[in-house]
C-alpha cells in the first residue's frame, strides 16, 4: 500500500497552503520545454497539479495518488479533463513511460523506498527526470515527540501504545543508494529544515500530521488527543519540517 492512511481531501485542500508553497519551491526544480507528460506521484488535492498543469501548454499530467478523498478533491479542483487516478504508486503501471515524476510531501508515507523507487523507474523513459521532496530524517520531531507523550496517557494508551507509525524519514545518503539501486543513473538529495507556524494550528495537526494518530483513535477521542499532542507544544506553534529533496535522473 503506497499510502498508509487514508485522507479527508477536502479537509485537507483547506489547510495545505503552506504545503503547496514547498510544492510550487519543488516544481520550480523541474526544467520543462512544455510538451512533455508528467506524473504527479501522490497528487493530493490538486493544488500543486494546477501549477504544474499550466507549465505544460502542449503536454499532460497524470495524476495519481492512493487516497480516493484526495482525487475527489482534485477532480473538484481540475475539472473532468485531467487524468487522475487512484492507485499506489508501488507497482504502479501507467501504461506508458512518462518524461518527468514530480511528487512532493508523499514519498514519507511509504515504508518501501525501495520498490518504489522501481516502481518510479519503471514508468519512467531512460533519461527522465524524477523531482521530489518528502519529509526526511528528523521531520516533525517536536510534534512526533508531544504525540508519544499523550499517547502514552489514557485513555489513548490502550490504543497507541507501542505503534511507531508509518512514517519513513529517511536520509540522502540512503536515498540516493536506493535510487541508484532502482537504476537511477543520478541522484542528488540533501536536507533542508523548514518550519512552518500554521494559521490554524487544531486543524492543520488533526488534518496533517497527526491523521495516522487519529485513524487509531475512536472519533470520541480525536479532538482529545489533538489538544493533548497540542498542549505539550509551545504557543505560537511551530512544526519543525525537515524535508528531503530528491534530483534523479534515468
Amino acid at each position: 500500500m503506497a499510502i498508509a492512511r487514508e485522507w479527508d481531501g477536502a479537509g485537507y485542500d483547506r489547510v495545505s497552503t503552506q504545503m503547496e508553497v514547498m510544492g510550487r519551491e519543488v516544481l520550480d526544480r523541474l526544467p520543462l520545454r512544455g510538451d512533455e507528460t508528467v506524473l504527479d506521484s501522490g497528487c493530493g488535492s490538486g493544488r500543486v497539479t494546477a501549477a504544474l498543469i499550466e507549465r505544460l501548454p502542449r503536454g499532460r499530467v497524470i495524476g495519481v495518488d492512493g487516497s480516493e478523498s484526495m482525487i475527489a478533491a482534485a477532480r473538484r479542483r481540475l475539472g473532468p479533463a485531467i487524468d487522475l487516478r487512484v492507485a499506489d504508486l508501488v507497482g504502479l503501471d501507467l501504461g506508458e513511460r512518462v518524461d518527468a515524476v514530480l511528487s512532493t510531501a508523499t514519498f514519507h508515507w511509504i515504508g518501501d523506498h525501495d520498490a518504489l523507487f522501481a516502481s518510479l523507474r519503471a514508468n519512467l523513459r531512460g533519461g527522465g527526470r524524477l523531482v521530489a521532496q518528502c519529509g526526511g530524517i528528523g521531520n516533525v520531531r517536536n510534534i512526533h515527540a508531544a504525540a508519544r507523550e499523550a499517547a502514552a496517557e489514557a485513555p489513548f494508551d490502550q490504543h497507541l501504545a507501542g505503534w511507531r507509525g508509518p512514517w519513513n524519514f529517511a536520509t540522502p545518503q540512503v536515498t540516493e543508494a536506493r535510487l541508484r539501486a532502482a537504476g537511477f543513473a543520478e541522484a542528488r538529495c540533501r536536507l533542508e529544515p523548514r518550519p512552518v507556524t500554521p494559521e490554524a494550528p487544531a486543524a492543520y495537526l488533526t488534518t496533517i500530521v497527526l491523521g495516522a494518530h487519529l485513524e487509531r483513535l475512536p472519533t470520541e477521542l480525536h479532538e482529545r488527543f489533538v489538544a493533548a499532542t497540542q498542549a505539550r507544544l509551545p504557543v505560537p506553534l511551530t512544526i519543525d519540517y525537515v524535508r528531503l529533496n530528491i534530483d534523479a535522473r534515468a
